[in-house]
């Protein structure tokens, strides 16, 4: 029996197992992709994490990852299909008929984009569309990007590129925003910004990269030219395995604080997947670190 499993090889996945090593525990991480680094490794250029200024996404995942192994981690590919309590711990079942049996869980499979599913989209994900104006705004200075949403997210992208960017549209299907009152007033004080409401994302152009988007505006077709699309229409967090064993939000978002504990007991939400004000490479890997010193903590406490 394992001390604890960690399900999930993003930066949080991986900063858990680094530190679990570290804590010299008994530990195994389940991965559903083979060398998979999570959703970091979209991200064209990663400006804002701490030493490691202007990577790619997918090299800063590769860093992580190596990390990790250099210390010993175990590895399984395989994707889980259900989580089961038992006496002392937890039986973790795979897809493929296995299945392993732990004493406290890292639950760290991170939260899903929503996607806008028109053409083009999938064909330039990291080329030009993005679900992170944080991540990577700082590549559209003086240039003309695209918000998609009416949310307090989707207006705060807009307001955070009109910085940056020369021109911002910012488009939402219908005629009301959902953001707060003080969001809306800044963005309609922003010159550079332009709103299109009742218009919905019909297909992204570009051939190497995003060139315009094609709206459906009004029931007429437009076509916006544009260098970046980002699409602020929210998460969905991929807690589908713990629903009915642990708390989750009304959004679907396992409830835990900062030291990641969540409502059943040994279970520890690190990750996108959390209740959290910030998510980011940064703060998952800070997870990473907490929700261990909780799993050593609770084994301690238990006796185990």
């Amino acid at each position: 029996m394992y001390d604890t499993i960690i399900i999930g090889s993003g930066p949080a996945g991986l900063s858990a197992a680094v530190y679990a090593r570290r804590a010299a525990l008994n530990a195994i991480v389940i991965e559903k992709d083979y060398c998979g680094t999570g959703q970091i490794a979209e991200s064209e250029r990663v400006d804002n994490y701490l030493g490691l200024y202007g990577e790619s996404g997918f090299d800063m995942g590769e860093k992580f990852r190596a990390h990790a192994e250099a210390l010993g981690t175990e590895f399984v590919e395989g994707e889980v299909s259900g989580i089961i309590p038992e006496d002392d711990g937890y039986k973790i079942e795979l897809s493929d008929g296995n299945s392993l049996s732990t004493k406290t869980i890292v639950y760290a499979t991170g939260a899903s984009h929503r996607r806008l599913d028109i053409k083009g989209e999938a064909e330039l994900s990291g080329r030009g569309v993005s679900y992170c104006a944080v991540c990577d705004g700082a590549f559209y200075k003086d240039k003309t990007a695209a918000v998609i949403g009416g949310g307090d997210t989707a207006l705060g992208d807009a307001l955070f590129l009109s910085k940056i960017a020369e021109k911002v549209y910012l488009i939402h299907r219908r005629e009301q925003f959902r953001a707060n009152k003080t969001l809306q007033e800044k963005v309609l004080n922003a010159e550079n910004i332009e709103i299109i409401t009742n218009a919905v994302p019909t297909e992204i152009i570009g051939e190497k990269r995003v060139e315009a988007l094609k709206i459906k505006h009004n029931g007429s077709e437009e076509t916006l030219p544009v260098n970046g699309i980002f699409a602020a229409i929210g998460t969905v967090p991929n807690s589908s395995l713990l629903n009915g064993l642990a708390e989750l939000s009304p959004d679907g978002y396992v409830i835990a604080g900062e030291d990641c504990a969540a409502s059943a007991k040994g279970i520890f939400a690190a990750g996108d997947v959390r209740t959290k004000a910030l998510r980011q490479a940064i703060t998952a890997a800070s997870d990473g670190a907490n929700s261990i010193l909780s799993v050593e903590k609770y084994l301690e406490e238990n006796g185990r």
